[in-house]
């Protein structure tokens, strides 16, 4: 079964640390935990009574902070990784797709992405019927993943079918100042 812990730590890499930039939208962020999209989650707690405590130097004590790095590798877990119930899925490398792509773009998107994918590979519905994209992750999305996932090729089409609409995605975008960043998260398999 996919792991967690290791496509969290591949993520750690790809967020980074604290950082509080003017140009990303998701503006104070926190190992890539967005407070503008998340900001209920609990870490942002601690931090603003580091930053209060220690205004100029509370970034290094953050970065290593145990509970605060709980409270961020959970919040991926739950929000995430559960979302697409990864622990039940077999290959890794989709399910750190899965992942670190709803991460950056979204459980919806990265779900209509899913679909899309889904009913590409279906063989003219000789497979299963379409399912419908709405972007909505329910029975009938886990259900066709699954089958998919049956066959190992049409496993790697789906893997690099969510890559390219990732990277789609990210063209559509046209951030000139992150699309470098972004394209580093798109991989395709050749073999």
């Amino acid at each position: 079964m996919a792991n967690f812990d290791k496509a969290y730590k591949k993520l750690k890499l790809i967020e980074g640390g604290y950082s509080n930039n003017t140009y990303d939208p998701g503006q104070e962020t926190f190992k890539g935990i967005s407070r503008k999209y998340h900001s209920n989650w609990i870490g942002w707690n601690l931090i603003d009574k580091f930053k209060s405590k220690y205004p100029k130097t509370f970034t290094s004590y953050i970065e290593s902070n145990f509970l605060l790095n709980t409270f961020a590798e959970n919040f991926y877990k739950i929000v995430y990784w559960n979302y697409f119930c990864l622990d039940e899925i077999k290959n890794q490398d989709l399910a750190h797709e899965l992942f670190e792509s709803s991460v950056n773009i979204g459980k919806s998107e990265t779900t209509k992405f899913l679909q899309k994918s889904l009913n590409l590979l279906n063989r003219d519905q000789t497979l299963y019927a379409d399912i419908s994209e709405d972007g909505k992750f329910g029975p009938n999305t886990k259900n066709k993943l699954f089958k998919c996932l049956k066959n190992k090729k049409d496993a790697k089409y789906l893997f690099n079918l969510l890559n390219i609409f990732q990277g789609h995605k990210y063209i559509q975008i046209g951030n000139e100042r992150y699309i470098r960043g972004w394209l580093k998260r798109i991989k395709i398999k050749k073999k």
